[in-house]
């Protein structure tokens, strides 16, 4: 017959701290725990003393339990959300919009998912290349030679790490438009099938953070090309996680922490956060109370890039952790008892005949998502508690 315990909040004088902990066994208000047991054919009442930490003698240990060790380490605390895995964009999280200035006919577009790296023809009007400068500054200008500006200096380095110059023929942080930009410009142009003049017309070239990966494509082959225009959309070819984190958890997680990304397929891959958002956006959730919350865009970047395979976009489970502690004494959250008076003890194992004492504990950091968590007291590295089996 299967064993039933008998526990009713009247009598336990349970806290309603204690009562609301789940799926944690609960000390009886008098000490005593009841419990129907099959003894022979029949049912007997099997009454278990439990006392504390006192020196009294000790209980044994409850059948339905084993025992788990009390580690001693480091405790992290961890947030669990659901995320989406895609191709990073810009700095608010969208694409980049990819702005024509030449005028003509397209003559050749990229298709969707094409990675176009820095230097490289983006697309051709009246069968010229317009190629992808990697910088931050719109085109906005002709470049030629004796300018100067921040356009320039995206176009040096452009030149110079794409082989075009050397270090000591150009200098890629330069932001002046010399004569070893002129050269390096003419390779480039000459290598891409464009006139070949040693200066950039404004239409010649996007900029644009680099290298991208084409995520939309709105010009077709053969249509009018005019300037202003855009023309499609892209994101850069690093993998990223985009995880809306309740805003009230905002001040939990940091710039750099350390985060668990769980793949589809079940595979687990690190990440990084590397930024976050500060505008809240207000999502409405439904259920018993018609509800609202703010949430808040966390950017994750992925240490293994190509854990993700070719996955264009998917959803993720995301853990990341908020805070830690670097020693700490560790027990599962399932060997925690409430106590009648308020606060925690646990069942720690106290001979070799299965006897255990309670030994009062005080709570500290929390791990969700592995069920852990540190406490301090009368305990030591090695000691076993009792939780309940599985």
């Amino acid at each position: 017959m299967a064993t039933a315990e008998i526990e009713t909040p009247a009598s336990t004088g349970i806290s309603p701290e204690a009562s609301a902990l789940p799926r944690r066994r609960r000390i009886l208000g008098a000490g005593v725990a009841l419990a129907f047991v099959a003894a022979g054919g029949g049912v007997a009442l099997a009454v278990t003393a439990l006392y504390g930490d006192d020196g009294k003698p000790a209980t044994k240990a409850a059948t339905g339990t084993s025992l788990a060790a009390v580690q001693e380490g480091p405790l992290s605390a961890q947030v669990s959300q659901s995320g989406t895995l895609s191709y990073s964009g810009g700095a608010d999280g969208t694409p980049y919009s990819v702005i024509n200035r030449a005028s003509g006919t397209y003559t050749w577009v990229p298709e969707t998912g094409t990675q176009i790296d820095c230097g490289e023809t983006l697309y051709k009007v009246d069968q010229k290349p317009v190629f992808l400068v990697c910088g931050s500054t719109p085109a906005y200008r002709d470049l030629a030679a004796g300018d100067e500006g921040k356009d320039v200096r995206a176009l040096n380095k452009t030149l110079v790490n794409e082989g075009y110059a050397k270090k000591s023929e150009l200098d890629p942080d330069s932001d002046y438009f010399g004569w070893g930009t002129t050269e390096a410009l003419a390779k480039l142009q000459d290598e891409r099938d464009a006139d070949v003049t040693g200066r950039l017309d404004l239409g010649q070239a996007v900029f644009l953070p680099g290298p991208l990966r084409i995520s939309k494509v709105v010009a077709k082959n053969g249509t009018s090309a005019s300037p202003g225009r855009s023309i499609m959309e892209a994101s850069s070819n690093r993998r990223e996680v985009i995880v809306k984190l309740d805003a009230s958890q905002q001040s939990e997680v940091k710039k750099g922490a350390q985060a668990q990304i769980t793949l589809p397929d079940n595979r687990i891959t690190s990440g990084v956060v590397s930024r976050i958002g500060t505008v809240a956006t207000a999502s409405s959730s439904k259920d018993d109370s018609d509800s609202a919350s703010a949430t808040i865009p966390v950017y994750i970047t992925l240490e293994h890039p190509k854990d993700a395979g070719t996955l264009e976009q998917a959803p993720v489970q995301v853990q990341i952790s908020t805070e830690g502690v670097k020693h700490a004494l560790i027990v599962p959250v399932t060997a925690l008892i409430g106590q009648a008076g308020g606060g925690y003890a646990v069942e720690v194992a106290a001979g070799n005949r299965g006897q255990t004492r309670i030994v009062p504990v005080t709570l500290g950091l929390f791990d969700d998502a592995n069920g852990q968590v540190q406490v301090s007291g009368a305990l030591s590295a090695g000691d076993r508690v009792v939780v309940p089996s599985t």
